[in-house]
């Protein structure tokens, strides 16, 4: 095998055309230089010095070798200091994709601390929700991925209660989880509802409400939560957009459930949020992979998440 140290006393010796004058340029001994000569004959299988009293010259394996080892010891040169860059935070690059409730709040504040910690760190930002996101963390397409997870509704000590959450813990079992904070859902309903005046409304009190719902994961934890309470929602609309969810509910077309993190970036204009009750929660959280976790870019961004959170 040849090593770069190898190409680098060979160099020199071309340079200066002796193993003493090479060890001199090298900070070495002459018989260091000639046994790691003789090395590199040895991996090449070739003689690349011809000795000839107190005169060394290449022969043309040895002229050839010169010939490429300037273009190698330059681009491992320039790929040492490009590592040793990223490692120090002055250089780096982060895919971040986040889903859009966490997109408008969390990730703005987390990548404007980073650029001011690290102005040589770039991050790309892609959109996308679990499991999407998740999948695109496994198959390579980016490094972090923002993600949530929800409790099922059911009775306190009902076991069936944390059937998803144990799903998504065993999904997500070999990555890293960094967990962000706890989201819980309030109801939406028209300003002019008759449930407006309250604080709070139970599930089955809009059983017989029509529905706006959101992204797939969401609209299936309605459901859950709504049969929980013994009826099946009748859903009129689903759209993941959140500002068009408060528009079809202040037009009276229905009534929804959005997660708190998410009215934070929208106006609810002509409409009021009223605490669910039970309860529906879901836990926001940070996912990379094990190898990922130890890039100093990664490890950044990550922090910045978690410090955006108390921020907010």
């Amino acid at each position: 095998m040849i090593e770069a140290r190898h190409l680098r006393v060979l160099r020199a010796v071309a340079t200066t055309g002796s193993f003493s004058a090479a060890g001199r340029a090298l900070g070495c001994t002459q018989p260091a230089v000639s046994q790691q000569m003789k090395a590199l004959e040895s991996a090449v299988g070739t003689p690349l010095l011809v000795r000839g009293g107190r005169e060394m010259r290449l022969t043309e394996a040895g002229e050839a070798l010169v010939r490429h080892a300037a273009g190698i010891l330059a681009g491992l040169t320039a790929a040492e200091e490009e590592v040793a860059a990223i490692a120090g935070l002055r250089a780096g690059r982060v895919r971040l994709v986040s889903f859009p409730s966490a997109g408008s709040t969390l990730v703005p504040t987390a990548l404007a601390a980073l650029r001011a910690a690290h102005p040589g760190t770039r991050v790309f930002l892609e959109e996308a929700e679990p499991p999407r996101s998740v999948a695109l963390l496994r198959d390579g397409d980016c490094d972090v991925a923002l993600a949530f997870r929800y409790e099922n509704p059911g009775k306190p000590g009902d076991p069936e209660s944390l059937v998803g959450a144990a799903a998504d813990a065993e999904e997500w079992a070999d990555l890293v989880v960094r967990p962000l904070l706890t989201d819980r859902l309030v109801a939406l309903v028209p300003e002019r509802h008759a449930l407006a005046r309250g604080a709070a409304v139970g599930v089955g009190d809009l059983a017989h409400e029509p529905w706006i719902a959101g992204c797939p994961r969401c609209r299936r934890q309605l459901v859950r939560a709504c049969e929980s309470a013994g009826f099946t929602p009748r859903i009129d609309f689903a759209t993941d957009d959140h500002p068009s969810v408060v528009g079809l509910v202040a037009a009276g077309l229905g009534v929804a459930v959005l997660p708190q993190l998410a009215l934070t970036s929208v106006r609810p204009r002509g409409v009021r949020a009223l605490v669910l009750e039970p309860a529906v929660r879901r836990e926001v959280v940070a996912l990379t992979l094990p190898d990922l976790a130890r890039v100093p870019a990664v490890a950044a961004t990550l922090d910045e998440l978690e410090r955006a959170v108390v921020r907010r």
